[in-house]
């Protein structure tokens, strides 16, 4: 095809969708389709003050075809299956592989062309394939490129919202949303930072106090004039249960509908009304469904703060209103400490202001790092505070479940181990009794079953019904993707981890979380990138130095095994690691000083870890006698047993796989 096109014909225009991950694959695709004169949209196009939301939303819906660019990355991207489906409902779907992975179920009945290969782009065989058939599906002939703008110029119906922005992420990002009903859990250093005012010179530095914000009203993308009462509407409609919270300041609608036309920035429209914060949306009615897409904007930096999509049945759009109310009033408020009602309802949750107070108190607690005894109780106490006031609060007894399970685990041996576990039981199975909906409530409860009944044959019912319910927040992801770990689900702790850390980019436990699972399969690669991305974020998080200590003596770099090691903040699995490495370099004597240490600090609460130095130590008999005590026990390390390499001494022996059995793995 030539690189001109005769004058007369409208050019192609497609939409590329792809993940930021393959960037460097697909630019070259990019560049071989504006020489033969087709007009490609790709969010590199984006400019500084654009509508992301608008732009994005528009250029899906105009194009002429939809080209997705399949790899094993963008195969587990949640935004390029949005805009994958959309593609195909508008019927001008065109997939290609780059990588020779197949697209994923529900878009494989649709051909997809090979890519792959050697050398540039125009010169594969497959390319020559793409152009024929883009030529095919439009029956133009391609010119020259065009701008974003002329492209978006006729939208109607919005695709999810990439979170991949090309730009800095915002430090002001919060995760942890609501989405479906899910209940949220504050991540413990967010919320410090969030009450003692550390980001607002980051949020709204520029004009208005933190907690105030402009909802402008929502972009009518039904294709229909007549639905644009509907979209203001349910604008105002959520204006209004925002302004039920005193804690937070709402610009008006009269105000807010000045700026209903035109292409102002979030900054210009922050500035202009006094506000530090804005919140746009779409919506788009087709029959019965719904679609709300929502982003929640920095008015200082033009950046997002969180953006998100609710596809709903219409009868759901009360629900969409309290949700996407939930998710602004976690993001901009912290903690409210006088009599007044919440202003929204959420699943689990409470209408006492007090109770919410001592039930954040507590969750702040629970999160700090360092697994502390005195901040757990405390939490602990805040919890019990929390529910004395409200004994109906749902969401306080799903988290004073884990803060049961953490004490259990953390803090005790014996008879008081087992009073905790078994605490920690009744309070999931409390919490899923008042809120049947309530993710965290079953996540508890999986919780409790694996860790403190060793069943998990049992808990994994509770921790998928979460897993559906919670699929919004990043913390109920992360559980998940430590429970797919211990189980050997990979690639469900994978999609459940790519989520969460989209939803929740600044969370160090939550990168612990995929370097946890990649360590489990065995990928080191990616578990030791992960590892240190937590640790980017927090250099304080436990578990992550142990990983990166163990994978480097897996490689045989035993002396940075021991640097790891020597500063992994868990001093168990410090002196586990180290018990380990020094026997393996010959240092008999610091293997046992590093091994009775560990005895003497944490005795029978350590069985685990004992059993995994054995292991290695060739003392396969004592290993597994120590690992059937554990079990006797209730030692929760038990959870790790089924892909801990530590342990692969001893693996094919009769008695692990009866072990194995016992706990519910097989």
């Amino acid at each position: 095809m030539s690189d001109a096109a005769p004058s007369g014909k409208e050019a192609t225009s497609i939409f590329l969708s792809y993940s930021r991950a393959d960037q460097e694959q697909v630019l070259p695709l990019i560049e071989a389709l504006k020489r033969h004169g087709f007009v490609v949209w790709w969010d590199g196009l984006l400019q500084g003050g654009d509508r992301f939301l608008q732009v994005t939303e528009n250029a899906l819906e105009n194009a002429d075809v939809v080209l997705v660019a399949w790899t094993k990355v963008s195969a587990n991207s949640d935004w390029v299956r949005d805009e994958a489906t959309r593609g195909r409902d508008r019927k001008c779907l065109l997939s290609v592989t780059l990588d020779g992975t197949e697209p994923p179920l529900g878009f494989r009945q649709i051909q997809y062309l090979d890519l792959t290969g050697e050398g540039p782009v125009p010169d594969r065989p497959g390319f020559a394939r793409v152009l024929e058939a883009l030529g095919n599906r439009s029956g133009q002939v391609p010119r020259g490129q065009a701008s974003p703008a002329a492209i978006a110029a006729a939208s109607t119906i919005p695709a999810a919202a990439r979170i991949e922005v090309p730009t800095a992420v915002p430090t002001t990002r919060r995760g942890a949303l609501i989405a479906g009903g899910a209940a949220v859990l504050v991540a413990g250093g967010s919320l410090i930072a969030w009450q003692s005012g550390a980001l607002n010179g980051l949020l709204g530095s520029k004009g208005g106090t933190p907690n105030s914000l402009a909802v402008m009203t929502f972009e009518n993308l039904s294709n229909d004039p007549d639905q644009d009462y509907f979209s203001a509407g349910l604008a105002e409609e959520l204006r209004s249960i925002l302004s039920l919270n005193r804690r937070l300041s709402v610009a008006a609608q009269t105000s807010t509908d000045k700026f209903a036309e035109g292409n102002q920035t979030a900054s210009a429209i922050a500035s202009a009304l006094g506000v530090a914060n804005v919140l746009e949306g779409s919506v788009r009615r087709a029959g019965d469904q719904l679609r709300v897409a929502i982003r929640l904007i920095d008015g200082a930096t033009d950046l997002d703060i969180w953006s998100d999509v609710f596809d709903r049945k219409l009868d759901d759009v009360l629900a969409v209103q309290t949700e996407i109310a939930t998710q602004v009033v976690d993001s901009l408020v912290a903690a409210i400490a006088d009599e007044d009602a919440v202003g929204t309802a959420r699943i689990g949750g409470t209408r006492s202001a007090k109770a919410l107070d001592f039930y954040l108190r507590g969750l702040d607690l629970y999160g700090r790092s360092g697994a502390q005894e005195e901040s757990d109780r405390a939490a602990l106490a805040a919890l019990d505070r929390a529910i004395e006031i409200d004994p109906e609060y749902g969401a306080a007894h799903a988290v004073r479940s884990r803060v049961l399970t953490a004490i259990g685990n953390r803090h005790a041996s014996g008879d008081e181990l087992k009073s905790y576990y078994r605490q920690a039981m009744e309070a999931a199975q409390t919490a899923i009794r008042i809120a049947p909906d309530l993710a965290d409530g079953h996540g508890a409860l999986g919780s409790a079953l694996a860790n403190g009944q060793l069943d998990i044959g049992a808990a994994m019912a509770p921790y998928e019904r979460s897993f559906v319910l919670g699929y919004g927040s990043a913390t109920i992801l992360m559980s998940y993707t430590l429970f797919a770990s211990y189980i050997g689900a990979f690639e469900k702790g994978r999609d459940a981890i790519a989520r969460a850390e989209r939803l929740d980019p600044l969370n160090a436990p939550v990168f612990r979380a995929e370097a946890v699972l990649e360590f489990a399969a065995r990928d080191f690669r990616k578990a030791s990138e992960a590892a240190r991305r937590s640790l980017s974020l927090d250099e304080s998080t436990s578990i992550a130095n142990r990983i990166l200590g163990d994978i480097a003596l897996v490689e045989g770099r035993a002396d940075a095994a021991r640097a790891f090691y020597e500063k992994e903040p868990s001093i168990l699995s410090r002196l586990s690691g180290l018990a380990i490495l020094e026997q393996k370099v010959g240092n008999a004597d610091a293997a046992q000083q590093a091994y009775g240490a560990m005895i003497d600090r944490y005795g029978d609460n350590s069985l685990y870890q004992q059993a995994q130095v054995l292991a290695q130590w060739g003392k396969a008999a004592e290993a597994l006698e120590t690992l059937e005590r554990a079990f006797n026990a209730g030692d929760a390390g038990l959870v790790l047993s089924r892909s801990d390499q530590n342990l692969d001494p001893v693996r094919q022996t009769a008695e692990f796989e009866s072990l194995q059995q016992r706990l519910g793995f097989t």
